[in-house]
């Protein structure tokens, strides 16, 4: 393998980037980037993480989910967009796309014929290392704004859909995720003093409100602004979920909330233990086979792997690791983690059977 290999993930709230040396992973980092406002705030945060890392001109290789935000006219259009805002920011590099079943190809050799191959395949990237590593098992990547399942059958990923489109189709993508979401789009309904209570469809709070009241976020994970620009503290995020069922919020009353933030944590896990169930029933995986647990929102996977009786394993143990330089993992940044080792490993094709 070569040394100093650098795998980005460019997406529409979040750059993640990992990087590995001799080859083992030694450092995962992840900035904001909401990238609707503008090309610059993929700049800022490009230039946050190469601040970080030694030795920028060796081989960056890259995959996206970027080019869906409304700033750009189309998805080609992102696409190409990124591709040349990245090969701006590091012009001494040598930059690979990953163009999922067409592998990684050069930059100068893209055109737009290859955009739809590029467009959103992080999940592919991810999955097909998790499928390499463990063979059989349903891998399971829960974000902050996104959830992918993908079932892994002798060394392939079985995929339903390739496009976005025809993911959310075959329910291989639920979009719900452990902080962006919105807490409307989780339930129309929770249940609040042992009463079911309808939820105000209004951009109250988010799932990270959520996770902060349950004790589960994790304050490394936890980059984007509140539904209302607050604090992001345990009584701040109390406040904001009593909105949604037009309370006033008192602190001596946090127990309740509490309670009431559990019900909504229990609701979106549900949702996506019902997509794992719907794909681990379209194919006989043995019970042994593990769920593969990716994202920031793992700590869901972890408990759902528990509920359907299988093991579970942690993305992150899938690499070698001996010395680390940073506080995030590569399960925190699956996709940028498994597209710096398939670039460093020469797997020119990432295949799914479909």
């Amino acid at each position: 393998m070569q040394a100093n290999i650098i795998g980005w993930d460019i997406g529409g709230a979040h750059v993640k980037a990992a990087v590995i040396s001799a080859g083992e992973i030694i450092a995962v980092y992840q900035q904001p980037c909401p990238l609707w406002k503008g090309l610059d705030q993929l700049q800022n945060a490009v230039n946050a993480i190469m601040l970080e890392v030694s030795g920028s001109n060796g081989l960056h290789a890259m995959t996206m989910t970027g080019e869906l935000v409304d700033l750009f006219e189309n998805r080609d259009h992102g696409v190409k967009q990124i591709i040349q805002a990245m090969t701006e920011l590091l012009p001494d590099a040598e930059m690979l796309v990953f163009a999922g079943d067409e592998g990684f190809l050069k930059h100068s050799a893209i055109d737009a014929k290859y955009y739809p191959s590029i467009a959103s395949a992080n999940w592919l990237a991810s999955a097909s290392f998790a499928a390499q590593k463990v063979g059989n098992g349903l891998f399971v990547d829960c974000g902050s704004t996104t959830t992918d399942i993908l079932l892994l059958n002798d060394g392939h990923v079985l995929a339903g859909g390739y496009t976005d489109y025809q993911r959310l189709i075959s329910q291989e993508l639920i979009y719900t995720g452990v902080i962006r979401t919105a807490v409307m789009a989780v339930t129309q309904t929770a249940l609040d003093q042992g009463q079911k209570i309808g939820l105000m469809a209004e951009y109250f709070a988010t799932m990270a409100d959520v996770y902060r009241v349950t004790g589960e976020l994790n304050d490394m994970h936890d980059q984007t602004d509140t539904a209302d620009g607050a604090e992001k503290t345990v009584l701040a995020s109390a406040r904001r979920l009593s909105r949604m069922i037009g309370c006033d919020f008192y602190a001596d009353e946090l127990p309740r909330w509490q309670l009431f933030a559990e019900n909504i944590r229990d609701r979106q896990m549900q949702q996506i233990q019902y997509g794992c169930e719907i794909r681990l029933s379209q194919h006989e995986l043995a019970q042994d086979s593990p769920l593969i647990g990716a994202g920031v929102g793992r700590f869901l996977v972890k408990q759902i792997a528990l509920n359907l009786g299988r093991p579970y394993l942690d993305f992150s143990d899938l690499f070698p690791v001996t010395v680390f330089q940073s506080e995030m993992t590569a399960a925190d940044c699956a996709p940028a983690a498994a597209i710096a080792y398939l670039a460093a490993t020469n797997e020119s094709r990432c295949g799914a059977s479909k």
